[in-house]
């Protein structure tokens, strides 16, 4: 399946594999998601190391461990679509985090909407189905 179906199709195609594959990679991570402040939306989620979490609360910007290129990833460093941290929350057994964050840009996706700008979060189709997507 080609990124573009993936992304902006209404297959539904869900990756049941990921942590198989985080687990692969040998960075030490757990889950964060970032979620708008003010209105409550998710807007994306992604894995933190011990060095992300400490650039976050340095920097005060989101900040991830890209699993998939293995490297430090400060969301909006290359979009400009920064997400700038007003509190950082753990859950009650300290395995995952809440990065609560006020967008800095246009959007916190990677993806476009047909207008060519970034979406406002990662969660932008809903199964509408058992194997077909909506966008929202």
């Amino acid at each position: 399946m080609s990124n573009y179906e993936l992304e902006e199709g209404s297959t539904l195609n869900l990756d049941f594999k990921k942590l198989q594959k985080i687990a692969q990679c040998g960075a030490d991570v757990l889950p964060a998601v970032a979620q708008d402040a003010e209105t409550g939306e998710v807007l994306i989620l992604g894995y933190v190391n011990e060095l992300a979490l400490k650039t976050a609360q340095e920097t005060g910007m989101a900040t991830f461990w890209s699993t998939s290129r293995n490297e430090l990833w400060i969301k909006g460093k290359t979009s400009g679509d920064f997400l700038k941290l007003e509190e950082i929350r753990v859950n009650c057994e300290q395995n995952s985090l809440l990065y609560r964050v006020i967008p800095q840009g246009k959007g916190a996706c990677h993806t476009k909407n047909k207008d060519g700008v970034a979406r406002k979060g990662c969660y932008y189709r809903k199964i509408s189905d058992k194997n077909s997507l909506k966008f929202v």
